[in-house]
C-alpha cells in the first residue's frame, strides 16, 4: 500500500516502515561517529524501548557500549490495511541492525504495567543474561490498569487556576487559543499513579527478589522541569507532581540498591518533541521557538544526542548532580542566552511572525518523523509492505 501521513490534532494516526527504519539506522550512525562509550553497561533492560528517550538510550547503549539489550515496550502490529505503530517498526528496525551487528536484542511487547509482563521479561533475562547491568525505565502510557482492573488515567491539566495559551496545528501551522480548567485532586492524584515512579520502584523491586541485577547496576528514569514560561501547564501542573514523584521514588531506590552497591538517578533532559510531548498543550510553540533559538547557538538536541551525551560524559562514573541529586542535561536548554530568545516572542508571536521567529517547520518535520513521514530519501509515492515482522519473546 502507498502510506501518507493522516493526522488529526496532535495525533498521526499512520507510520511509515522505510521511514521509521531510516530514523533507527540515522539515530545509530550519530552513536557510531561520536564513537565508543568508556565504562558503560555490558547487558541493559529498557522499559519503554520503542521510542523517545527510551529507544535513544536502547541504540546509545547498544551501539555506543556494545550492550546486549532486552526491549519492553507496548507496540500495535499492522492489521490488514492499517499500519503498525511507529514504535512497532522502529523496534523491528533496531532488532535487524543489531542482530546484523552481532548484538543480542530481544523484545518483550505488553502492559509494563502488569505482574505477568514483569515476571515473563525477569524469566527471559534469567535464561539469555543472567542479570543486567542496567535498567532504563523510560514508559510513557495515558493509563494504567491495576491487577483489580481499576484503571487509572493521566490528566494533562494545570493545578490551582486554568490555563490559557496557544497551540499550532500541524496541519495549517495556524495559532490557535487554548483554554483548560484545573485539575481536580482526584486527577492530580491518578496523574502520578501513572505516570510517577511507583512502577519504577515495583520494576526493580521485582528483578531485585529475582537475583537479576548485577553488583553496581546503575537505573535511570528521565524528566523534564522546562522553563518558566511552559511551568503553568507543565511543572507546576499535574505532570509536574508526577515528575516530583519519580525524585521520591529514586531516594527510595537508592536504599533498596545499596546491598548491590547499585544506584538510582533521575535525569534532567532537555525539550525534544516526542509521542507525549506533542500532547502537552502549549509545548508546540515552546519547542518552535526552543529550537529556533536552539540551532542557532549550534546546540540543539534532538533524543539520540542527548542519550549519547548522557551515557558518554554524565551517567557513569562521577559526575554533578543538582540539589536535588538529579543529573542535568538541560543545562544548555536553560541557559539566559536561549531563554531570553524564547521570553522574547513567547507572548508577542503571531501566523504572520510565525515562520521568522520560531522554527515551526523543524518541529512539524520532527513531528513527521516521529512517524517515519519526512525523510529525505524515502519515496513515499512507492507500495510499501505495512505487515513488518517483530521477533518477540513469547
Amino acid at each position: 500500500m502507498i502510506i501518507k501521513p493522516r493526522i488529526k490534532g496532535f495525533l498521526c494516526t499512520t507510520s511509515h516502515p522505510t521511514g521509521c527504519e531510516m530514523d533507527v539506522a540515522e539515530q545509530i550512525a550519530h552513536v557510531k561517529r561520536e564513537g565508543p562509550i568508556v565504562g558503560g553497561p555490558g547487558r541493559v533492560l529498557v522499559i519503554g524501548a520503542s521510542g523517545g528517550y527510551g529507544l535513544a538510550s536502547r541504540i546509545t547503549a547498544a551501539f555506543g557500549c556494545g550492550a546486549a539489550t532486552f526491549g519492553a515496550f507496548f507496540e500495535r502490529p499492522a492489521v490488514k490495511n492499517r499500519t503498525a505503530s511507529p514504535g512497532w517498526y522502529k523496534s523491528a528496525a533496531f532488532t535487524r541492525q543489531a542482530e546484523a551487528a552481532g548484538l543480542y536484542a530481544r523484545n518483550i511487547n505488553g502492559d509494563a504495567f502488569a505482574e505477568d509482563f514483569k515476571q515473563r521479561t525477569i524469566e527471559r533475562i534469567k535464561a539469555d543474561l543472567g542479570q543486567v547491568d542496567m535498567v532504563i525505565y523510560s514508559l510513557a502510557a495515558p493509563t494504567r490498569t491495576m491487577a483489580d482492573g481499576t484503571v487509572y488515567r493521566s490528566a494533562l491539566k494545570p493545578i490551582g487556576q486554568p490555563f490559557d495559551g496557544v497551540t499550532i496545528d500541524i496541519n495549517t501551522s495556524e495559532i490557535r487559543p487554548v483554554s483548560l480548567d484545573p485539575a481536580n485532586d482526584l486527577e492530580t492524584t491518578d496523574t502520578v499513579k501513572v505516570m510517577g515512579g511507583e512502577d519504577w520502584e515495583l520494576w526493580i523491586q521485582a528483578l531485585l527478589d529475582a537475583d537479576v541485577l548485577a553488583k553496581g547496576c546503575i537505573t535511570t528514569n528521565y524528566t523534564y522541569l522546562g522553563s518558566e514560561v511552559t511551568w503553568p501547564i507543565y511543572y507546576h501542573g499535574t505532570i509536574g507532581k508526577a515528575k516530583e514523584d519519580l525524585d521520591r521514588a529514586a531516594g527510595a531506590l537508592a536504599g533498596k540498591l545499596s546491598p548491590i552497591n547499585g544506584s538510582a538517578r533521575v535525569a534532567v533532559m532537555k525539550g525534544v518533541l516526542t509521542g507525549a510531548s506533542s500532547a502537552i498543550p502549549g509545548m508546540s510553540l515552546y519547542l518552535s521557538l526552543l529550537f529556533k533559538a536552539m540551532k542557532a547557538a549550534g546546540n540543539h538536541e534532538g533524543c539520540i544526542e542527548q542519550t549519547t551525551r548522557l551515557f558518554a560524559s554524565r551517567l557513569f562514573g562521577q559526575t554533578a548532580l543538582d540539589e536535588a541529586g538529579r543529573i542535568r542535561m538541560d543545562d544548555w536548554e536553560l541557559s539566559d542566552e536561549i531563554q531570553s530568545y524564547v521570553r522574547e516572542n513567547w507572548s508577542t508571536i503571531n501566523a504572520e511572525t510565525l515562520t521568522e521567529l520560531s522554527d515551526f517547520e523543524g518541529y512539524r518535520t520532527a513531528f513527521l518523523q516521529l512517524h517515519g513521514f519526512g525523510f529525505a530519501g524515502v519515496d513515499y509515492d512507492a507500495e510499501v509492505d505495512q505487515a513488518v515482522d517483530m521477533s518477540l519473546v513469547e
